[in-house]
């Protein structure tokens, strides 16, 4: 009876320990960056057990058999890593495990766009990765994925596709720069930038990352907000290919193909893809259609030589639902589904039917693709150069009415006057079927009599049609980095920035709504231009250059051309407890203007009245630096700050729409300054900072329309604005399912002081009136 006791006793103990088993810990870092990798699978085959690194990029995984064990760990946008390790009983420390990108090129793409570390490098900066951005996009737009970051606010504006803006910290997309592997692609001229452009983005994002504040950029960008990093994919290291379908509400569906090449034998390596979207929009007549491409390639010439080339663009065409203006007899009850005539907030009032098809007086169609070449060259194991060149071709523009017609009593009517009144049906949508008539002569629901003269020029009722003002440009730019390190701590970062932009503006004839024809007096070399040549809004046509001889254009054309040249230059620190910084960067930003239509074609060079004016140069530039300090493995705080002199944008120099030239133009003063704390421990990461920001000198206009319909311009000079603000970020992983993300920001924006401009008349180019800013 002993032995039978004694023996159950050693099988119960036996399988006690067995159940245990074997557990292995461990964690995951970039190859290259030494950034930790968080949402990574860890997997053993042998024991058909799993699990995913945490946030801080460590992992544990139990319930294993003791001896050699089978491990793979995979991360999208790395090489797998298989291994065989020989565990014991109890808990295995396997250490730090390095993966490899699996796109050649990436580290290097992400070092000229300036990527920072999030635990560091002296910023507040928040990233996301592909596989993130992949999951949660859904049909939103680029921008919305950024909706629960601290201080940045999104919407999307009218509702229509790729209508949508960003703001971080309380300024505007014009003060945030955009980068796509680095290289600005904010409008050299005014600094926006118009996401319909960039439909196909989020399918081939490897790294989305937001600075908030000056940044780590070494450029002289308009970073005063901050900074949206973008790091397209590279080329693939493995060969094959997807294919998906995404479908959501209102119509709209998505079609995507992939294929990689992978590294072949001689050394290249390929990866493409192409997508399809379309649907009808949330918002009322929004129906929209857009396509994208993405190309990259890249070769080894050796061990120590690579290039890489991408191409990227997005051919689209959008309906838009348009802001209303103080002509509009519209207020917000009307896109109220409780007001007796509210329309639901998907009303849109710029929009009917024209032969049984969706029609819209606001239609935006544009094709901006973006080449980039790049080269990377290993001096030594200490000096490498990395140099990027870039051409951004763009055409198309957005559309609207021009023109008017008179009702039954006379009235005119080139704006919304109510339900079932002017152009409109009971509905508020726009009659275009009537429009043709009218413009043909066969409908009189809109005079007393059919219109016995239409395609004539009067100053009431003769009709409507669709133009297109229009932004065709040629970008080419080059931007060269040197690392060299001084020793094992110290680094210095030198470069070049040059970029030349040539922004073509005018206004063409789109769709004549059943004239023959329309004569445009705008023109001093051509003053009775009668137009007959209408070109269509699909997409955008790079072939259509009609414009060039003014065959169809009205209104205005004029260029606008920018010329960039910057040097800058970084210092940098690094052990394992500090990191720190001192950058400086300067800049010539060169300016002209060519009217061709205010102004006579033989017009004297260099004189008042010639249509090219000479070039107005300002010198800008910044300087930053910042520190890091790690408390310990878990804790950190940093500090930055720097003083940025900003040019003005292209419409703060030449006034009025015509060649004159603001004396006053000047540039704009940015001083910055901020402060954090961030704790990681793997199962939380957290981070606090404030920062305060003072935006000076800056110049401001505003036009506003007087009692008779005329344009009153005020420009502000010196304006000041003030903006601080305290922000947290946290995130917890609460078990290997489920991960809590939270985010507060409190904001003090605010206008320093009050500001006054006087307006002028841009008709009588006469003083009239006053409006002042409130601080």
């Amino acid at each position: 009876m002993k032995k039978i006791i004694t023996f159950l006793y050693l099988l119960l103990i036996n399988s006690i320990l067995y159940s245990q088993g074997s557990s292995i810990k461990g964690g995951l870092i970039d190859a290259s960056t030494g950034g930790s990798l968080p949402g990574a699978t860890i997997y053993s085959s042998t024991s058909n057990k799993g699990t995913i690194s945490d946030l801080n990029g460590t992992f544990s995984l139990d319930g294993l058999k003791a001896g050699e064990t089978s491990i793979r760990i995979s991360f999208i946008g790395y090489s797998p890593k298989d291994t065989i390790f020989s565990i014991s009983e109890g808990e295995n420390d396997l250490g730090i495990l390095n993966l490899n990108p699996s796109s050649l090129g990436l580290n290097e793409v992400e070092v000229i766009a300036s990527i920072a570390n999030d635990r560091n490098t002296p910023v507040a900066a928040s990233t996301l990765s592909g596989k993130f951005i992949e999951d949660n996009i859904g049909n939103q737009e680029y921008p919305e994925i950024l909706r629960n970051t601290p201080s940045i606010y999104v919407t999307k504006q009218g509702g229509g596709f790729g209508d949508a803006r960003i703001n971080v910290r309380g300024f505007d997309q014009t003060n945030v720069a955009v980068m796509i592997n680095g290289i600005p692609v904010n409008d050299m001229e005014n600094g926006r930038v118009y996401w319909s452009n960039w439909a196909g983005l989020s399918d081939v994002t490897s790294k989305l990352q937001v600075q908030r504040g000056l940044g780590a950029s070494k450029l002289a960008v308009p970073s005063v907000g901050g900074s949206i990093n973008i790091v397209t994919n590279a080329a693939d290291f493995e060969k094959g290919g997807s294919a998906s379908t995404t479908v959501g509400n209102d119509g709209y569906s998505k079609y995507a193909v992939a294929l990689s090449s992978g590294e072949m034998s001689n050394g290249l390596a390929t990866t493409f893809q192409f997508t399809h979207t379309r649907g009808d929009g949330y918002v009322d007549g929004t129906k929209f259609r857009a396509f994208s491409y993405f190309l990259s390639t890249n070769y080894k010439i050796n061990e120590k030589q690579s290039i890489s080339g991408t191409i990227l663009g997005a051919p689209q065409w959008h309906h838009q639902r348009y802001g209303y203006g103080s002509y509009d007899n519209l207020h917000l009850s009307d896109y109220s589904d409780d007001a007796p005539h509210g329309r639901g907030i998907k009303f849109n009032h710029t929009w009917g039917s024209l032969d049984g098809e969706e029609f819209n007086f606001r239609r935006n169609f544009y094709h901006k693709p973006k080449a980039f070449l790049n080269h990377y060259l290993d001096f030594s194991e200490n000096t490498t150069l990395k140099t990027s060149a870039y051409v951004s071709l763009g055409i198309g523009g957005g559309t609207g009415p021009r023109g008017r017609v008179q009702n039954d009593s006379g009235r005119v009517y080139d704006s919304f006057g109510g339900y079932g009144v002017g152009i409109r049906d009971e509905n508020g949508q726009i009659m275009f079927d009537n429009i043709v008539a009218y413009n043909q002569g066969n409908y009189s629901g809109f005079n007393d009599a059919p219109n016995t003269a239409p395609n004539t020029t009067t100053s009431s009722g003769d009709g409507f049609i669709r133009r297109a003002s229009m932004n065709s440009h040629t970008w080419y730019g080059i931007l060269s980095t040197l690392d060299h390190k001084l020793s094992e701590n110290l680094t210095l970062t030198a470069g070049v920035d040059a970029r030349y932009y040539k922004g073509e503006h005018y206004r063409r004839l789109e769709n004549l709504l059943g004239n023959t024809s329309y004569v445009s007096r705008s023109d001093d070399n051509n003053p009775d231009n009668e137009i007959t040549l209408a070109s269509p809004a699909e997409f955008g046509n790079f072939l259509d250059r009609s414009y060039r001889d003014g065959n169809n254009v009205l209104n205005y054309h004029n260029d606008g051309l920018v010329s960039w040249l910057g040097l800058f230059g970084q210092l940098e620190y690094k052990n394992d407890d500090i990191s720190a910084f001192v950058s400086f960067n300067g800049s010539q930003q060169g300016f002209k203007r060519i009217d061709y239509f205010n102004y006579l074609d033989n017009a004297a060079p260099g004189s008042d009245t010639a249509q090219a004016t000479d070039w107005q140069n300002f010198l800008g530039g910044n300087a930053k630096a910042g520190f890091n300090y790690k408390l310990n493995d878990n804790m950190r705080v940093y500090a930055s700050g720097g003083y940025f002199s900003k040019q003005p944008i292209f419409d703060n120099i030449f006034l009025n729409y015509v060649n004159d030239i603001n004396p006053d133009a000047a540039n704009q003063t940015v001083t910055a300054a901020e402060a954090g704390y961030g704790y990681f421990d793997g199962k939380i990461n957290a981070s606090v900072n404030a920062y305060y920001t003072v935006w000076g000198n800056r110049q401001y206009d505003q036009s506003i329309q007087n009692d008779q319909g005329q344009d009153i311009l005020y420009i502000f000079d010196g304006v000041s604005q003030t903006h601080s603000g305290l922000e947290l970020e946290l995130d917890a992983k609460i078990n290997k399912l489920l991960t809590l993300n939270a985010m507060a920001s409190l904001g003090n924006w605010v206008y320093s002081s009050d500001f006054t401009a006087t307006g002028t008349n841009t008709d009588t180019q006469v003083s009239e009136g006053s409006l002042t800013i409130y601080g």
